[in-house]
């Protein structure tokens, strides 16, 4: 999510340039089919994440095609099912296994398609639509796959979200030195906010549901905030080298659902690690 820096003019009626009220509504909403269906049925919460994710990978597809580049959808959405599968019963090997063999059968689908001009534009693309976010949001299979699943899972939404909030409240109130020019609602300030929010939300989750020690968590935290961040600014760059600013609109107050996974997809695999070395 973007901050916006204290002196940004009013936009929407919300100094954010978003529609706020409906943004909350939005991530309350959210919030609460993820829970919901997280402390259910495990598989439930699988296909909502393959639901979310296949959203935003479309939207991506759609974002490309404004400039001419070709990933067929179909193929890219059954390997994010067949990712998520093998990653939740198989592990890490299955889902690696899965993106492997899905890259080769990509390269194969173009190969039959569209003739030989762009072959190779096309066909990096669909890779890397293979691995982002489809192979990224295969980790959140192997985090609810061991019985304290849904514990590890409750950590990893929770830090991300923590860096959003964190990141938006610090840039509002005390945003002044811009962070990049790729996207200039970023502030050091609120990247600071965004680090102290998720170090704080780290260290009591992880020691309330796993009884580990505070470093931990905070360290969880940390790495979190960076890749959190680091997430948003590589969404920004593929929306500034297509020339868009919301990979959708799906979402009132918030874009296209991808403009939410963005963090998301990023802070999965060092939380999977570090949980998964610590506990």
């Amino acid at each position: 999510m973007e901050e916006r820096t204290a002196g940004s003019s009013p936009s929407g009626g919300s100094r954010t340039g978003r529609n706020l009220p409906a943004a909350i509504a939005v991530g309350v909403g959210l919030g609460t089919l993820v829970i919901a269906s997280l402390y259910t049925i495990k598989e439930l919460f699988l296909l909502v994440v393959v639901a979310a994710v296949g959203v935003g990978t479309v939207e991506l597809v759609r974002a490309f095609a404004t400039r001419g580049i070709r990933v067929p959808v179909a193929p890219v959405l059954v390997a994010l099912a067949a990712m998520q599968a093998g990653a939740y019963w198989g592990g890490p090997v299955w889902l690696l296994g899965t993106f492997v063999v899905a890259a080769f059968v990509l390269l194969i689908w173009r190969m039959f398609s569209d003739g030989t001009d762009g072959y190779v534009r096309d066909a990096t693309a669909s890779v890397f639509l293979l691995a982002y976010p489809p192979l990224l949001a295969g980790f959140v299979a192997l985090l609810l796959a061991p019985p304290d699943g849904r514990s590890r899972v409750v950590v990893f939404i929770a830090v991300t979200v923590a860096s959003d909030i964190g990141g938006y409240i610090a840039g509002v109130l005390f945003g002044r030195h811009k962070m990049s020019v790729i996207s200039p609602k970023k502030t050091w300030e609120g990247f600071a906010g965004s680090v102290i929010a998720c170090m704080a939300v780290g260290a009591w989750l992880v020691v309330w549901l796993f009884d580990g020690a505070i470093w931990q968590g905070a360290l969880i935290g940390a790495l979190g905030a960076m890749l959190a961040t680091a997430g948003d600014l590589v969404e920004s760059m593929i929306k500034r080298d297509l020339g868009i600013k919301d990979l959708g609109s799906i979402l009132p107050g918030h874009g296209g659902l991808m403009d939410r996974l963005d963090s998301l997809v990023t802070t999965l695999v060092p939380v999977w690690l570090l949980l998964s070395l610590f506990f």
